[in-house]
């Protein structure tokens, strides 16, 4: 019986050893897949950034649209260009403009339409397009001409989310996350194409939520309460699909904001985890920035997010009233600049 005793002991000593040497073998591997890249904290929008706008623009739009509030309430996503920002605030339920460079600021000019939960923005060549979910309306804004209509006078939409637009394809693709589907439109807003239906299969949705469209024309969805992403071809055939609801890293709890980098990574932000997680583009997990807080790299309720050329990466901080701004680096791109 005392060899017996002995021999389980030294079989579960065993055990836990080579447990340990897999566990640390985990770990190293995953710092050593890590280390290669780096966020760096690069600044913030927040209201201490805004200045009323004096211009032509800037006057005439307070005056059609009423003068808005000069500050963030609680913006929910963004697109930007260049030095333009375009902030879309369910706060103040407006679309809001931020020029980096001047520090000017004014609202959108809706002066036809009561904005009552403004979703996503992208832009549609020239113009740009934005979700308006409880309104059940897709707007196109005409920049130039301070100018917002309807898009979708030919299509019903049921909560309308998510939008991007395909450069491949110049179509603008919709989340219709009331009808579990993904909806193609052209630019007068007539429909192409519907995708997918309710359900857990591949290409069938669950509440789909935020969409990214790379410049390959491969569209990223946030396949909300089914807990992962689903990826399509610009022509709209799915390719594959990766994510699990879970509580731990690598896992999806509230998607929120999706986009993708120059080197083809996929960035999450999840709005219950408070943090950004980033996978490759077979949807391995590599690492996440960002907890729960108000300094600094912290976030409350993260919502949208987008991505620059320059791969600086823009986060709608909704709760802490701000957006974030972010810059990845990759060490290997330094050693083979000094190579050359």
């Amino acid at each position: 019986m005392k060899i017996n005793n002995f021999a389980k002991k030294s079989n579960l000593i065993l055990l836990l050893q080579r447990s340990i040497v897999v566990v640390i073998f985990f770990h190293l591997s995953l710092l050593a897949q890590q280390s290669d890249f780096h966020i760096s904290y690069c600044g913030k929008i927040s209201s201490e950034n805004f200045k009323n706008d004096n211009s032509y623009i800037g006057l005439i739009s307070n005056l059609i649209f009423g003068k808005p509030e000069t500050n963030l309430i609680r913006p929910v996503n963004l697109l930007v260009k260049n030095d333009e920002f375009w902030i879309l605030d369910q706060g103040q339920n407006a679309v809001l403009n931020f020029n980096r460079e001047k520090e000017t600021f004014y609202a959108t000019s809706c002066e036809n339409f009561n904005l009552s939960s403004v979703v996503s923005i992208s832009m549609a060549e020239s113009k740009l397009v934005f979700t308006d979910s409880r309104l059940n309306t897709v707007f196109i804004y005409d920049s130039e001409e301070n100018q917002t209509a309807l898009l979708n006078t030919n299509y019903a939409f049921n909560r309308p989310t998510g939008i991007a637009y395909n450069t491949l394809s110049k179509d603008i693709w919709v989340t219709e996350t009331g009808a579990h589907h993904l909806v193609l439109i052209n630019s007068k807003g007539v429909l192409k194409k519907v995708i997918g239906e309710r359900g857990m299969e591949s290409g069938q949705f669950n509440f789909p939520g935020f969409i990214w469209i790379d410049k390959d024309g491969f569209a990223y969805v946030v396949d909300a309460m089914n807990f992962r992403v689903q990826i399509f071809d610009a022509e709209g055939n799915f390719l594959s699909m990766f994510g699990e609801a879970g509580d731990a890293s690598g896992y999806l709890a509230r998607p929120k904001g999706i986009a993708t980098d120059s080197y083809g990574n996929i960035y999450v932000a999840d709005a219950l985890f408070n943090t950004v997680q980033i996978f490759d583009r077979d949807g391995n997990y590599l690492y996440n920035f960002g907890k729960k807080g108000s300094g600094e790299s912290e976030f409350m309720l993260p919502m949208g997010i987008f991505i620059d050329t320059s791969d600086q990466i823009y986060v709608a901080d909704s709760f802490n009233k701000r957006v974030q701004i972010f810059r990845i680096t990759r060490d290997s791109d330094f050693e083979n600049s000094d190579k050359n």
